[in-house]
């Protein structure tokens, strides 16, 4: 019986997992191995170059995601939100605590592809700068999605955000390529999105490069703003 029950719990746990990591899969095999098995980017080949940028894209997925539909149903079709709401638990510890949450996830499905790397004969250095780069883009992502899912009024909606903000940086962000042939005022706005300056960090890093001092900069002050915002639309939920 005990067998069983973890057996029933893998097998539910495995369904969840694989249905979100199967699009880095998929974009590692398919960009990295097929498209670019031939293609030298900064004198390395490009599945160095792309690993780096899949992990700050996941990252960001995976923190997003985690807490962005299911917070936001909770709000708008369980009223479960109240619980917390009528609860003496802080406004600040609750967001924190979603956040916390959604770094767990994003670090493990990082943890995943760095695995998947090795095997590939891909060898990333993950000291210095490259883990505390990483749990911050977690971070910034999960924050927004404390945002997304207090401001959006419907599930089609997160479904919008997420297409219309989410997938757009997932290419132009320094994920797939560098961004230097865009024109100069699309490449300057580009360059202060949050995806960006975690691509470009964690590419560095993992390169033994020293990182430029503005990229964690641009990231901790979208964190300490989607933070603050997050806190300030919690407390006026609290005051309704």
């Amino acid at each position: 019986m005990i067998s069983n029950f973890f057996y029933d719990v893998y097998t539910v746990f495995w369904r969840d997992w694989c249905s979100r990591m199967i699009t880095p899969f998929l974009y590692i095999f398919a960009f990295g191995i097929g498209l670019g098995k031939n293609v030298s980017v900064d004198g390395g080949s490009y599945l160095n170059f792309l690993i780096p940028g899949m992990i700050a894209l996941n990252s960001m997925n995976i923190s997003f995601n985690t807490i962005a539909a299911p917070l936001n149903m909770s709000r708008i079709y369980h009223h479960t939100l109240e619980t917390y709401l009528i609860s003496p638990i802080s406004g600040a510890a609750f967001v924190f605590g979603k956040i916390l949450s959604g770094t767990v996830r994003g670090l493990i499905s990082s943890a995943v592809i760095v695995i998947i790397a090795e095997l590939l004969g891909v060898h990333l250095y993950l000291g210095d700068w490259f883990i505390p780069i990483l749990i911050l883009n977690c971070f910034v992502f999960a924050s927004l999605a404390v945002v997304a899912a207090m401001t959006i009024d419907s599930h089609e909606e997160m479904s919008s955000f997420s297409t219309y903000v989410l997938v757009p940086m997932s290419f132009l962000c320094g994920t797939f390529f560098k961004a230097d042939s865009f024109p100069t005022v699309i490449k300057g706005f580009l360059s202060i999105l949050p995806l960006t300056p975690a691509s470009s960090a964690l590419r560095a890093s993992a390169n033994k490069m020293p990182i430029e001092w503005y990229w964690p900069v641009i990231m901790f002050a979208y964190f300490f703003i989607f933070f603050s915002y997050a806190c300030h639309l919690l407390k006026m939920k609290k005051e309704e």
